[in-house]
């Protein structure tokens, strides 16, 4: 019950926020660190922060997501609305899930490029190459994932107005 309410206020519609900006600042720091090397030195703690923030937002918002949605069962909310929100939560799972291997990659990255080469065994280019399109290709999947979940939780509430 943690993530149930904040000061009295379901919990989610306040946490959900964190993700909303913490995924996408991770899609794009992952996909700068790779695709620009001049830029490594100054985003490589930015990005390795994100790597560990963005997926706690996106879990912390799915928990309370969850809480949220208990209560509206318990409370007899119509079946279209449980609906929409079943379908709001599903689709916040699947951004969690490519959150986190974006953060695993995106750390592998930094490690890859920043320490790796401080160590004097600077990794081959491939590997940068390979690490750099897997957060891409993550980044995308989680950046659109992260708006189509606020897309439905926005129409689920707001979508009658």
């Amino acid at each position: 019950m943690v993530f149930d309410e904040i000061t009295g206020i379901p919990a989610h519609p306040l946490v959900v926020h964190a993700a909303v900006v913490f995924v996408p600042l991770l899609c794009l720091a992952a996909v700068a660190y790779g695709a620009l090397p001049r830029v490594r030195g100054a985003l490589g703690w930015v990005a390795a922060t994100l790597a560990v923030v963005a997926p706690l937002s996106a879990w912390f918002a799915t928990l309370s997501g969850e809480e949220l949605e208990r209560r509206l069962v318990e409370r007899n909310y119509p079946p279209e609305v449980l609906a929409q929100v079943e379908r709001h939560a599903e689709l916040g799972t699947v951004a969690l899930y490519l959150t986190l291997p974006l953060a695993l990659v995106t750390l592998a990255l930094v490690g890859v490029c920043t320490v790796a080469p401080r160590r004097g065994r600077p990794a081959p280019r491939w590997l940068t190459v390979l690490l750099t399109l897997a957060a891409a290709g993550l980044a995308a999947a989680a950046a659109y994932y992260t708006v189509r979940t606020g897309d439905t939780g926005a129409r689920a509430v707001w979508g009658n107005l």
